[in-house]
């Protein structure tokens, strides 16, 4: 009964309302699956999903059924989700939904430069008038305790800023539909649906020539800013993004979390490449414990960013991606506490630490690792998985 009585009051502290819609932070777990089988159990009309990651194991056999009985009760269903995550998912794992009539698809472009591109978003959208986002998939490793499983966060959007994703999920859709379809008609699509003004604003990223709607917004806050907490899974941004996060931190304060375990060792060996002219910069720098870390977050003095985006050049220029920027003091002081209870569960990196556990060979291999990851494609550095990705921060 305590246990459920302090959830049920962390549960009522991360309800917030701006610009009238009502945000609901999704931190813990099971909240998290919660909220997205009530999003499909009590859709009325119409159902639209978009999932880098959707598995045949318990979750995604979960939701699947959920899918199949909301077209039971009349709904309209259509799921997007994307060729390379889902790879290991059978087209047979779908057809349940499929024969109920809920229409699938596979967002999998094959020819030259397309390969490299991956849809990265996760995004639930009911009845235009709900929306959840994060950076959790499904699957049951986004919603287990165990050391293998992943430590993420979500929110649940409800209001008219949830509507304005039914017209951007159909232009993702059809494309994906269309056997033929032109680069730049997506990344027009991503410009075109990502908003210039307003506390709560849908930025998108993806393979634009300049930047991204999400990634120069980013930029902007960061110039502006003298407090900046970043929750990053996957933390390798280019050398002139290091440079602006370090000018910060000198002005400043900057504190970063990223992971200590990975699915992809080659990542945490990336960015145990930038500590250290981060923290010659004032930076602070933790490793997540408990879990392997998929958290995306950033807050930067009153603004919040939560959604699909990592730190590192996929996410940042080539993946397509979709972030919340919301202003407001109330919510980035929450999430501020929030980066210190994780804290609470992580290792500090130090200048004297890192010296103390890599020697010159370890370096050596953190720089490869950098250069393969925030140079070459990620699938590469999938394939050049390292079993040890550096001397551990202990």
């Amino acid at each position: 009964m305590a246990t459920e009585a302090a959830k049920s009051k962390a549960d009522a502290n991360d309800l917030f309302e701006v610009d009238g819609n009502r945000l609901h932070l999704l931190i813990d777990r099971e909240i998290r699956l919660k909220a997205l089988l009530d999003l499909i159990g009590e859709a009325q009309a119409e159902l639209r999903l978009l999932y880098y990651i959707f598995w045949d194991n318990p979750v995604g056999v979960q939701v699947r059924d959920a899918l199949v009985a909301a077209r039971g009760r009349g709904v309209k269903v259509s799921l997007l989700v994307d060729g390379f995550g889902s790879e290991r998912t059978a087209d047979g794992f779908f057809e349940p939904l499929r024969d109920a009539g809920g229409s699938v698809c596979r967002f999998l472009p094959r020819k030259g430069r397309r390969y490299l591109l991956r849809n990265h978003q996760k995004i639930a959208l009911a009845d235009g008038g709900k929306a959840l986002i994060g950076g959790f998939n499904v699957a049951s490793g986004y919603f287990g305790p165990a050391p293998t499983d992943w430590r993420d966060l979500g929110m649940l959007v409800e209001g008219p800023a949830a509507g304005h994703l039914e017209g951007y999920f159909d232009m993702v859709f059809g494309w994906a539909h269309e056997p033929k379809a032109k680069m730049r008609d997506l990344t027009r699509g991503l410009r075109r649906y990502s908003q210039k003004r307003g506390q709560l604003r849908w930025l998108f990223g993806g393979p634009t020539q300049r930047l991204s709607p999400w990634t120069r917004a980013l930029k902007s806050d960061i110039g502006k800013s003298r407090r900046l907490d970043i929750i990053a899974a996957y933390f390798a941004p280019n050398p002139g993004t290091l440079r602006r996060i370090g000018r910060l931190a000198q002005r400043g304060t900057l504190r970063i979390i990223s992971a200590a375990h990975s699915d992809n060792t080659m990542t945490i060996a990336a960015a145990r490449n930038c500590y250290v002219r981060l923290l010659r910069r004032s930076a602070q720098i933790w490793e997540y414990q408990p879990q392997k870390l998929h958290t995306k977050l950033f807050v930067a003095d009153d603004v919040s960013y939560i959604g699909s985006s990592n730190f590192d050049m996929r996410s940042l220029y080539i993946n397509c991606e979709i972030m919340l920027r919301i202003e407001d003091r109330a919510l980035a002081d929450r999430l501020h506490r929030h980066f210190e209870d994780e804290t609470d569960q992580s290792r500090e990196a130090s200048l004297e630490l890192l010296r103390e556990r890599a020697g010159w060979w370890m370096r050596a291999k953190w720089k490869l690792a950098y250069f393969l990851v925030a140079v070459l494609d990620y699938t590469v550095t999938r394939r050049l998985n390292f079993r040890n990705p550096g001397a551990e921060i202990t």
